[in-house]
């Protein structure tokens, strides 16, 4: 798990400074979504994300949040779920919810992901079936923010991003 919570970090470090030996490129906008590949030190890399359609609250200065869905086939990684709030989050504040359902991200830094596979893959479902995933985390000043995620689009985004990296 460790190892995994890594090469996330690395990635999306990565992706967020822009500093791939290849720019990402699109591979389709699905509504609110849109898939993407990438080369990072001559492996292929997959992925869909979107930003959110609304952010609270607007009192808060922070970078872009985004929700993402990757695909690392050298790694064997699929289905690997993260986001961004766009701040450095308090120790285990990040939940996403649909509804009643909700899942505990681990933080690090600026960056958070669910660490069970069966987890991801539960979460990837709900992402599936919902039309809203909002977001909450705590910053370190313990501010808490809200990001909702549209997921119309999400499956078609999804799939083009898995079917890049089979």
């Amino acid at each position: 798990m460790l190892f995994k919570k890594l090469l996330t970090l690395v990635f999306l470090l990565t992706f967020t400074f822009n500093s791939f030996a290849n720019t990402p490129t699109s591979t389709g906008i699905f509504k609110n979504w849109e898939s993407f590949t990438a080369e990072m030190e001559g492996k292929k890399i997959c992925f869909a994300q979107t930003i959110p359609s609304k952010r609270a609250p607007d009192t808060i200065t922070r970078e872009q949040s985004k929700l993402f869905v990757t695909f690392r086939p050298s790694e064997n990684i699929k289905d690997e779920v993260s986001l961004t709030s766009g701040h450095d989050y308090k120790a285990s504040t990040v939940i996403a919810s649909s509804g009643s359902t909700n899942y505990l991200f681990s933080s690090e830094k600026n960056f958070a992901w669910i660490l069970n596979d069966q987890e991801e893959k539960q979460f990837i479902d709900v992402m599936k079936k919902s039309t809203t995933i909002i977001v909450k985390a705590k910053t370190l000043q313990n501010a808490e923010t809200a990001d909702y995620y549209s997921m119309m689009g999400f499956t078609k985004a999804y799939n083009e991003a898995k079917k890049n990296c089979t």
